[in-house]
């Protein structure tokens, strides 16, 4: 039997029955707009029909994450691994949203747009939204962190005047955005010698575009798809660099936070920067067309929607939930609970937040100095990385940007494949922790694993960073 599932027929279908155990529990105790309850492991068990909820949602993890894992080994053509994934998409494009209430908050955003409000400044409440009920408390009265090229495509949603054509447009856009980076993908894996065949399987059928992307309605799939196109823009040459960057400034326009990948863009585009003269003139020249462009693009999209730039500081409301899956926050929550036990009240979260962003902004600057002669895309994943480990809050989808640009990167991903893995059982698409009632014993094991990660960050500086196998791309030459 186990034979029988690691060939490309078991893999397809042991991953399709994952998909529908999904889609099952989205519709038996997903975030339905008539029902307003929180979604938790304690909340399931509590309602009707819990133990068969779980039990599906056990079985439906394990089945997709199992079928993604075996067909890494697999040799698979790159139309069998699309019709895959688009297989494993079906049953999650026809169900309410999965566990996350994510997409209520996009279609309250976008109805705000057309009312003629900033969402970058103004909360939904504001309005008020006429869908308010069925968005999270926290994102009721809280400007959106998203920048203004999604806040256009939720108006445009918004815009039909019903909420359920929103949530369409937003699964449709998501499950576009996958299949579209079957077209984008592989150049890009090309250039660094990475297998595209393999590259797709990472990206396309990974557990956390069925669960999160396509089931949570999260808007990471147009992010990537921008991102990486504008990088496979980047690396087609020399005459694409300004048009690369204003694609990879349209990613940024809708994740904010992606745009730790654009230092490395620019080392992409100068194949690296060699401290000489001629090097540093080149990476001027080169990166500074795709840095501009990306600005450029920004510039472009902020003023014409309207919107202005507030949105480069609406992350900040982000972070005012706690859990323990952000380590920093896990940190806090540890030393909290030692203070209790000693009888003192103390609450030093926010100031071992402080100091995380502290730490990710210098860790940015020496990956990106470590990777100045190096992998480029490989320094991007590690960038992103960062961001998530260090960051105040930190969500199970945030994983897929470090995969894809690791499955085109001359990196390995066995590690990172296995936290995917995990995150897929500790934390629910809503981005809580599943086992919310023991969030201080997971906060000492996540502290213990920031210690871990501290410890290898400093061996891993000790070592040099080996120069890319495959060189940069030929610039064809004026006679």
């Amino acid at each position: 039997m186990t034979g029988l599932l690691r060939t490309p027929a078991g893999v397809r279908w042991l991953g399709f029955l994952g998909a529908l155990c999904c889609a099952a529990d989205a519709v038996l105790f997903g975030a339905p707009t008539w029902i307003r309850r929180g979604v938790s492991v304690v909340s399931i068990l509590r309602g009707p029909h819990g133990v068969p909820i779980m039990v599906l949602w056990i079985v439906g993890l394990t089945a997709l994450c199992l079928a993604w894992w075996w067909g890494r080994r697999l040799e698979l053509t790159r139309g069998w691994i699309v019709a895959t994934a688009a297989l494993w998409m079906l049953p999650l494009l026809f169900v309410p949203p999965l566990a996350s209430r994510d997409m209520y908050a996009y279609a309250c955003q976008g109805s705000l747009f057309g009312a003629g409000f900033n969402p970058s400044v103004s909360s939904i409440s504001e309005q008020p939204c006429p869908w308010l009920d069925s968005v999270s408390v926290v994102w009721r009265t809280t400007p959106t962190p998203y920048g203004p090229l999604w806040i256009v495509v939720s108006g445009l949603a918004a815009s039909f005047g019903s909420q359920a054509v929103a949530l369409g447009i937003f699964r449709v856009v998501a499950a576009l955005a996958m299949l579209a980076l079957a077209f984008v993908l592989p150049p890009l894996a090309r250039r660094v010698g990475v297998d595209g065949s393999r590259a797709l399987w990472l990206v396309l059928c990974s557990p956390l575009v069925m669960v999160h992307v396509i089931g949570g309605g999260h808007n990471d799939a147009l992010t990537m798809l921008l991102l990486v196109g504008g990088l496979a823009l980047v690396a087609a040459g020399r005459r694409f660099l300004l048009l690369g960057g204003a694609v990879i400034g349209a990613a940024i326009a809708i994740k904010a936070t992606i745009g730790v990948v654009l230092p490395f863009a620019a080392l992409l585009a100068a194949g690296g920067l060699e401290l000489t003269r001629d090097g540093i003139m080149r990476f001027a020249r080169r990166g500074g067309a795709v840095v501009g462009g990306a600005l450029a693009g920004l510039v472009v999209l902020s003023l014409g929607s309207g919107l202005g730039f507030g949105w480069a500081t609406a992350l900040s409301g982000a972070g005012d939930s706690r859990s323990w899956t952000s380590p920093p926050t896990a940190v806090g929550i540890a030393v909290n609970a030692v203070g209790t036990w000693f009888g003192a009240e103390i609450d030093v979260v926010p100031a071992v937040r402080a100091v995380a962003l502290v730490v990710m902004l210098i860790s940015l600057v020496v990956l990106w100095w470590r990777f100045r002669r190096g992998d480029a895309l490989h320094g991007a994943g590690l960038a992103c990385l960062v961001v998530i480990f260090l960051a105040p809050i930190t969500q199970p989808w945030y994983l897929f940007w470090p995969l894809v640009l690791w499955a085109v990167a001359a990196a390995g991903t066995r590690w990172l494949d296995a936290a995917v893995v995990a995150s897929m059982f500790l934390i629910l698409p809503n981005g809580d922790g599943a086992w919310k009632p023991l969030q201080v014993p997971f906060a000492f094991l996540v502290t213990g694993l920031a210690g871990w990660v501290a410890w290898r960050a400093v061996r891993w500086l000790r070592t040099p960073v080996p120069a890319p196998e495959v060189p940069a791309p030929e610039v064809p030459v004026c006679g």
